[in-house]
């Protein structure tokens, strides 16, 4: 913009950003398919001002990000919220959760689902721990997060790209990489000309 003659500071980003990107962020997730019906459930503690919140996220089988809540507490009525909010969003409940061994888990679906599958087990949750990584990645480079508002904002738009770009986990070959990346940058351009 700067070889345009467009003089853009870091502030003028950030308000662009704050405008625009949760319009985005609901486009591309309109154009999300429909998640599988296991559902990976983890959290993840975030230091704000030298406070602990708790980012629960929601993945299912194939990685894709199905619901990121932050919530002060790690107890068994932030996960209930975070069931609920998965099952009215996608309007069905899944076959199965695979959580860590949080007892909150189970307390929540015991109210929410009584007759859901859910398997409680350290090393089968992998799926959610391992899409804690780009966030914490992301983390580093922001230097921490000033407001809970500001996390929430960020990660619910984050994970709406980060769904739409990320390549699916099996058929991995070049060509099918190359045709799901134009296809996420037409989802891009898209969702840019509604903003």
């Amino acid at each position: 913009m700067l070889e345009r003659g467009v003089d853009v500071s870091y502030e003028t980003i950030r308000r662009w950003t704050v405008k625009f990107g949760p319009l985005i962020a609901h486009v591309l997730r309109r154009r999300q398919p429909r998640p599988g019906d296991v559902w990976h459930l983890d959290e993840v503690v975030v230091k704000i001002a030298s406070q602990s919140y708790w980012l629960w996220r929601a993945v299912d089988q194939n990685g894709l990000v199905l619901e990121e809540i932050l919530q002060p507490r790690r107890d068994k009525r932030a996960a209930k919220r975070l069931l609920i909010k998965l099952m009215k969003r996608w309007s069905f409940v899944p076959k199965r959760i695979i959580t860590d061994k949080l007892r909150s888990y189970g307390a929540a679906k015991r109210e929410v689902a009584p007759s859901l599958d859910h398997w409680s087990h350290k090393g089968l949750n992998n799926r959610a721990e391992n899409s804690h990584l780009p966030f914490r990645k992301r983390e580093r480079v922001m230097q921490g997060f000033r407001s809970p508002s500001s996390l929430q904002r960020f990660v619910s738009m984050q994970s709406a790209i980060r769904n739409s770009f990320s390549v699916p986990a099996r058929g991995r070959s070049a060509l099918t990489i190359r045709y799901h990346r134009l296809e996420a940058f037409e989802a891009w351009k898209s969702a840019a000309n509604v903003a």
